[in-house]
């Protein structure tokens, strides 16, 4: 564990693997009240055979800092942390809103990102109905509650209740000004109309059981990438943890 001085916050971040290793780095970025340790299941596999860097959003995690008004912040300092390691190449890999703040770079700058990886992320942030109908009680309800209810619909149906129960835990745990602003941060995203410009080689994975952003936004996207794959997995909205072997595999093979 490193920690990066950005403005206004301090970013917690793993920088493991052979720097001579197999390819060029695998960076990855979580999503909205997650952490680094998303990525454990794919962090262990690809470490020792390449150099493989995963951080903490600001705000998330380990690492200080308050919400942001637009993902475009976001991605500010990932792109940060890469200059900061002095990374001039390599694989994207984002979920959900780590999937926006992936997009976000590889428009800014095609040239660091070889390949992109998106899991359950869209281009256009457009609310299924039990979504909106959440966002518009959010004001209405107490915190945690607000933030169970989102944790509890990313899931699909029979994950064990108990591990739901411990990722609705460490997500409350995130600060709710964190928690409410990066979330008006992730309604206004859009980069729908500019996905056609990104040229690298794009591998989209998604959960059949997706809630949150489901199948059919998805498509939407990968309709407008000019390089994609598409894989979908019988999963909900957390693929990294509710099948993280499958989608480990869909990576490797796609590396």
């Amino acid at each position: 564990m490193a920690q990066l001085d950005v403005v206004g916050a301090v970013l917690t971040y793993d920088d493991e693997g052979p720097r001579d290793g197999e390819g060029v780095p695998l960076v990855f970025v979580h999503g909205w009240t997650a952490d680094r340790h998303r990525w454990d299941h794919q962090f262990a596999h690809f470490s020792p055979k390449r150099r493989v860097i995963r951080l903490d959003l600001r705000g998330h995690g380990d690492s200080t800092g308050a919400g942001v008004r637009a993902v475009d912040d976001l991605a500010q300092d990932v792109l940060a942390l890469l200059d900061h390691l002095k990374i001039d190449r390599c694989v994207l890999v984002g979920h959900s809103m780590g999937g926006m703040i992936a997009q976000i770079v590889a428009l800014a700058r095609p040239d660091l990102v070889e390949r992109l990886v998106l899991v359950g992320s869209i281009s256009r942030m457009t609310y299924s109905r039990g979504r909106g109908l959440l966002m518009a009680a959010s004001t209405l309800v107490p915190f945690r509650l607000f933030v169970a209810a989102n944790i509890q619909r990313a899931f699909a149906p029979g994950h064990p209740r108990e591990e739901i129960r411990e990722y609705i835990r460490a997500s409350a745990a995130t600060p709710k000004d964190v928690v409410m602003t990066d979330y008006g941060a992730m309604r206004a995203f859009d980069v729908l109309d500019r996905v056609g410009e990104i040229e690298a080689p794009t591998l989209i994975v998604h959960g059949y059981h997706d809630v949150q952003l489901p199948v059919k936004q998805m498509l939407r996207k990968a309709k407008a990438y000019p390089n994609a794959v598409v894989r979908v997995i019988d999963a909900g909205h957390e693929l990294p943890v509710e099948r993280p072997a499958e989608l480990t595999e869909a990576l490797d093979r796609f590396l």
